[in-house]
């Protein structure tokens, strides 16, 4: 059986000009690889709602699951939930569900739930809530496409709250072997390798340290049995 399909699409001026590194696409792929779902893309985008719209339009329709991170906060500038209802043709407004769940934390803390904040209660129409255990202000599914948070915390917190829901395929499995030569020196070799096992991905990684050049090989694939059997010619090939 062939794995779910996924992309992450980011969001945010501040990723992209640099002020800001971005943690929840390393955190998503690791997640997705151990429940058996295929990342295949990462697109990041501006603070743009025409390029937004554009980007879950796209996505949605290739892949099996989009995940999205950023611009769910109470800021003018927070704009994907309205992106999402608009690439989906969906109404969006206040939703009573997510006002509860606000009302709740800010009286538990002694806060208003003022103008700014209610706008984290404003949820497409037809959209499943994603619970969010660190800050409570919900993230939401709505058809195939995930929208998550950007806060790192928060971003994992909901990932933990989704996946169980979705359904997955078979874990990627990988292994390495570190070679101490040159990828000009090994490339001829490792494309040999690469062309006796189609069903493996096989990657060379390249590293240079205190003068030494060398490159992690790492192969990756479902079977654990061709994967051993693998790795155990390619050690026997660099050896």
């Amino acid at each position: 059986m062939t794995n779910p399909t996924a992309a992450m699409l980011v969001i945010g001026d501040e990723i992209l000009s640099g002020r800001t590194r971005d943690a929840n696409m390393h955190h998503l792929a690791g997640q997705l690889t151990k429940a058996g779902i295929d990342l295949t893309e990462i697109r990041i985008v501006s603070d743009d709602a025409p390029a937004i719209v554009a980007a879950v339009k796209a996505l949605s329709g290739r892949y099996s699951h989009v995940f999205t991170s950023g611009g769910i906060g109470p800021t003018h500038d927070d704009i994907t939930a309205d992106c999402i209802a608009a690439a989906f043709d969906a109404h969006i407004d206040v939703r009573d569900d997510a006002r509860a769940l606000l009302q709740a934390h800010y009286d538990k803390s002694g806060q208003e739930l003022n103008t700014a904040r209610l706008r984290m209660a404003r949820i497409p129409d037809g959209a499943v809530l994603i619970d969010n255990p660190v800050s409570t202000a919900p993230g939401f599914s709505l058809q195939n496409v995930h929208v998550m948070a950007g806060v790192p915390s928060v971003f994992q917190a909901m990932v933990a709250s989704i996946l169980p829901t979705l359904t997955g395929g078979e874990p990627l499995l990988s292994q390495t072997l570190r070679v101490v030569r040159g990828e000009g020196d090994i490339a001829g070799p490792l494309g040999d390798f690469a062309n006796r096992y189609p069903d493996l991905s096989v990657g060379s990684y390249p590293f240079q340290k205190d003068g030494v050049y060398g490159a992690n090989l790492v192969v990756r694939g479902k079977d654990v049995n061709a994967l051993d059997a693998a790795m155990a010619e390619l050690a026997r090939v660099f050896a």
